[in-house]
């Protein structure tokens, strides 16, 4: 029968950290683990193929092979470890091993390599950039591989040696009633091995603090909240394990004129109380030039006009979305005496016919009044 899917199997996503990998697993093994299913034949099959997607995705070097290759990739590394964990080993050790990892253990000498830590960084964009795409330079702080001693921490010319205590396991075990608990070294906390004489570069670490410029291609149409990921651009492993990524988030800057709801553009339009009652055609900018609408006459505040294809084509669409102006007559302010003078002209004429002129304020007075009548 083929293998399914490692990731499948735990029920993880391919970009899942090794701490959600592991928690997945404990969660898995507490459920199959046959002990606790003793009338149920499958609990052991299932429980052995959750163990071997653990073992592969909780390596760096086996996950980064099974990532590119699939099973044929890890087949061997993996069947010898499914032997040595099923076979040499009891399901009470294969148990040990979770309450030893939720206690704090370490996975014998496997554990002191380390993925390096995923970054992020937050970029503030304008909404013109965020349409059309572009390109920037950023500046981030990070942890880079010691030059000195490239990564192993020792003394140029001097190499770490053997933990005593744990024999390089990275591991100790100790008894708790029925359990055997795999507990870190306290000596070599994990990494199984021990440093005479530590680089000055980097104490011991490393890893040294370093400021890195990075090139960064926004794509057109990106939203807020969407993230560019910059693969291995991350933290540096730990003993020799791949760097991090670094995921690049995207945040919008107000716009003065615009607001955007996904693809769609919204903005107001100001139009003079004579413009909206005499009509006529006003130019209205967009992020590609400007566009002219006609406003018919005796238009009214609220009333809005869709522009077809002058929004923002998005990352994942097909075909750009709308702009969508709403129209608010303005009343005029800063009257001169004259203006004043014949606006009141205009009131005058108005009310001898209100109901013709002003249908709307008709409409309302009339259920205002038969609402106190009511």
């Amino acid at each position: 029968m083929a293998k399914r899917d490692y990731y499948e199997v735990l029920g993880v996503n391919r970009d899942a950290s090794e701490e959600d990998i592991k928690k997945a697993y404990r969660k898995l093994a507490m459920k199959w683990h046959p002990d606790r299913n003793p009338d149920n034949p499958k609990a052991e099959e299932h429980f052995k193929e959750a163990k071997e997607a653990y073992e592969v995705l909780t390596d760096a070097h086996k996950r980064s092979a099974y990532d590119q290759f699939g099973h044929a990739g890890v087949d061997a590394g993996a069947a010898a470890g499914a032997g040595a964990g099923f076979g040499g080993a009891g399901f009470g050790d294969i148990f040990s091993d979770i309450f030893g990892e939720i206690f704090g253990g370490a996975r014998g000498g496997r554990s002191s390599v380390f993925r390096g830590a995923d970054l992020r960084y937050n970029l503030e964009i304008a909404l013109e950039q965020a349409a059309h795409g572009f390109e920037t330079k950023i500046r981030i702080p990070t942890l880079a591989e010691c030059a000195i001693c490239h990564g192993t921490g020792a003394k140029p010319g001097t190499q770490p040696q053997t933990c005593t205590t744990c024999r390089g396991a990275g591991q100790v075990r100790v008894s708790q009633g029925p359990f055997s608990i795999a507990q870190t070294c306290p000596r070599c906390h994990g990494s199984g091995k021990m440093i005479a004489h530590p680089c000055t570069a980097c104490g011991g670490a490393g890893r040294v603090k370093h400021q890195k410029t990075l090139q960064v291609k926004v794509p057109a149409g990106v939203d807020e909240g969407d993230r560019v990921r910059l693969s291995g651009e991350g933290e540096a492993g730990v003993n020799g394990g791949p760097p991090g990524d670094l995921y690049v988030q995207v945040h919008l800057k107000p716009h003065p004129v615009f607001q955007r709801d996904h693809d769609d553009l919204h903005c107001e339009m100001p139009v003079s109380f004579a413009a909206a009652a005499l009509g006529g055609d006003i130019e209205i900018p967009t992020l590609d030039g400007s566009a002219r609408i006609k406003v018919p006459a005796e238009t009214q505040s609220g009333k809005t006009f869709r522009l077809r294809g002058k929004g923002i084509k998005g990352v994942r669409s097909h075909l750009p979305g709308d702009l969508f102006c709403h129209v608010v007559v303005e009343t005029p302010v800063n009257l001169t005496p004259r203006q004043r003078e014949l606006l009141q002209e205009f009131e005058t004429i108005s009310l001898r016919d209100s109901a013709r002129h002003n249908p709307r304020a008709k409409g309302w007075l009339d259920m205002v009044k038969e609402f106190f009548e009511g």
